[in-house]
């Protein structure tokens, strides 16, 4: 995720055949209607497409290549077996990952619509999925940002003469404050005391953080924090206000520019002393683990996490797409470039650590963790120890920041799509979409700050934990591949997709929607179940029984909408209970697709290039 990008601005939506909304749509650019009067700023705006192919791509890459990739993933590759780890990893992708990747790519390209109107108009008794997903993308927008406020922070403090978690001279630093390196770890060992402390640490926890001792203990909010919090919320909102107008000629510097800070990483990583040790201990393969159920449990939530399924971004990106965008190929080259992507930040990640571990002298298992830890505590330990210290501290933050920047504004605009789908008539006039949206980051904003005081890591935890958590997108997945397989018909979608892009998928994608993908999911969210433990929040303490039912609580508030919108159709559709049912299992009558499955669609009218000219174009 490091790209700077956005959805294009909403479209029209009057019931116009595609040469005459090209013509309408022309005559806007020039300022007037087709009777000649003047367009007002109360127009009904256009909801458009993706100017070229390169902008979906960027844009999905961006989405769902992020955080996770780099903090997650290696470590995980690490602690379950090494080279072994791919094994359920790949098992996962096949029959999870890019089968439900298609599922709500193709979704959005074939309704031109956002994660909710694509749902209630493709299967009504299911629309509660696109209410679920937006509402687990508006808790991720609130907690995810505040990553991105710690990385700023860190950033901004790069530019210093001297790296301040490097040594412990500083004013927040305590007399427990210890510099360990092998340079000095048989001398002073000794003499250390039970509560002895590293710089890196204490910069973390005191400046960064000022962390209080309990979730109890919230605090006043800290400035400096606020201040980076507001900052990066500023750069979302102009990222995403004006859509392509503003960001399309960004897109393609600031989606290369994680990559080439992770390849600067890797060349430096691959030069230390210890690079070797590290990349060793990264891959080298363990069967003994294959046995660990806990393995499979890892191997499955980071696909997941790491693909953005079920959050609903996939189907608002992918209604931008012209109508006979090949979609199928695309979802197999964006998986691979996804989980290609991890693999190779794994030789990033471990060279640097392997480094660290041998400075110190010691095994690299006390070196390596995983999430915030890895990327505000271990990496910055590594980087003092670096020559130039300063210029690679500002690579790490720089790319930690627009790995997270555009999954950021990508999920925010993936909600201001399927709202503005919604309600076109009322949001897609004058600046009434820039309010929203405004409206929108101001109370993400308020609530964030939550997350800013010393005890706001709990806080984040607890919303990191159980807001978009495994057991909610593992819900969404079984009843997205439900949905599709058994009620709209699995065979019925493939041949949706054969119209869209002139091939049919393989018959292995109507295998995973109707019995696979369902069945690896409902084991797999079992098993979270049986394995199920209170959250640790680190430090010893352990989530108290109110925050764990607070915590809960989020989980419902999304999941709860799926019996929730079922029930609420149910009892407002006309008609006997079969007839209700019978009719809600349809796609939706207001529609062309429950009549012709012919692409012109409410709110787009894209039109359709002939099969064969895209066959031939594929081929050529």
């Amino acid at each position: 995720m490091g790209l700077c990008v956005s959805l294009p601005e909403p479209v029209m939506d009057d019931q116009l055949p595609p040469q005459q909304g090209d013509l309408l749509l022309n005559k806007y650019d020039q300022g007037s209607l087709p009777n000649g009067k003047e367009v007002t700023k109360d127009s009904l705006h256009a909801r458009g497409q993706w100017a070229s192919k390169a902008e979906f791509l960027l844009a999905v890459a961006g989405q769902i290549i992020g955080l996770g990739n780099v903090w997650r993933f290696p470590y995980l590759c690490y602690k379950n077996g090494g080279g072994v780890f791919f094994v359920p990893y790949l098992l996962f992708l096949v029959l999870c990952g890019i089968p439900l990747f298609l599922l709500e790519t193709s979704l959005g390209q074939y309704t031109s619509l956002g994660g909710v109107s694509a749902w209630r108009t493709i299967c009504p008794l299911f629309g509660g999925l696109g209410y679920a997903s937006q509402v687990m993308i508006l808790h991720g927008c609130v907690y995810y940002i505040i990553i991105l406020a710690w990385a700023l922070f860190y950033l901004s403090y790069s530019f210093q003469a001297e790296l301040p978690w490097s040594h412990c001279n500083n004013t927040w630093n305590t007399n427990s404050c210890f510099l360990f390196d092998h340079r000095n770890q048989t001398a002073n060992v000794s003499s250390l005391s039970e509560n002895a402390t590293s710089p890196v640490m204490e910069f973390w926890e005191r400046e960064v953080l000022r962390l209080s001792s309990s979730l109890d203990e919230l605090g006043p909010i800290s400035w400096k924090l606020a201040l980076c919090l507001a900052v990066v919320w500023l750069v979302c909102y102009f990222c995403v206000w004006k859509g392509v107008k503003s960001t399309g000629k960004v897109v393609y510097l600031t989606a290369t520019f994680p990559y080439v800070m992770l390849f600067v990483l890797l060349v430096r990583g691959a030069t230390l002393p210890g690079a070797t040790k590290g990349i060793i201990y990264y891959l080298k393969p363990n069967h003994t683990r294959l046995a660990d159920p806990q393995v499979w449990m890892d191997a499955g939530t980071q696909i997941f996490f790491s693909y953005g399924i079920c959050l609903g971004s996939l189907t608002a990106l992918g209604s931008y797409n012209k109508y006979n965008n090949d979609c199928y190929k695309d979802s197999f080259l964006l998986c691979l470039l996804n989980s290609g992507t991890s693999f190779l930040a794994g030789f990033a990640i471990f060279s640097v650590l392997g480094f660290m571990a041998e400075e110190q002298g010691v095994d690299i298992s006390t070196v390596a963790q995983s999430g915030p830890g890895l990327a505000f505590i271990a990496y910055p330990r590594a980087v003092a120890m670096m020559p130039l210290p300063q210029l690679w501290a500002v690579c790490f933050f720089l790319m930690i920041i627009m790995l997270g920047l555009d999954t950021q504004f990508v999920s925010l605009e993936a909600l201001m799509t399927s709202v503005t789908d919604l309600y076109p008539h009322l949001i897609r006039r004058g600046h009434r979409r820039e309010l929203l949206l405004l409206f929108v980051c101001v109370v993400c904003f308020l609530i964030g700050l939550v997350m800013v005081t010393p005890g706001g890591l709990y806080v984040f935890q607890i919303y990191d934990h159980f807001s978009c958590s495994g057991a909610s997108l593992l819900l969404l997945s079984i009843f997205q591949s439900l949905a599709i397989g058994w009620i709209y018909g699995a065979e019925r979608f493939s041949d949706n997709i054969k119209n869209m892009t002139g091939r049919s998928p393989l018959p292995v994608f109507n295998l995973c929607w109707k019995y696979l993908t369902p069945t690896v999911c409902t084991a797999t969210f079992l098993f979270s179940l049986v394995r199920w433990s209170p959250l640790s929040l680190g430090k010893g303490i352990v989530a108290p029984g109110w925050a764990t039912t607070l915590g809960w609580l989020l989980t419902l508030s999304s999941v709860s909408l799926l019996p929730i919108w079922a029930i609420y159709a149910l009892a407002t559709t006309p008609g006997t209970l079969p007839q209700r049912i019978r009719r809600l299992c349809s796609p939706a009558k207001t529609s062309s697709l429950a009549l012709h499955h012919i692409p012109i669609l409410p709110l787009t009218e894209k039109p359709k290039e002939p099969i064969s000219n895209i066959v031939q174009d594929d081929r050529t």
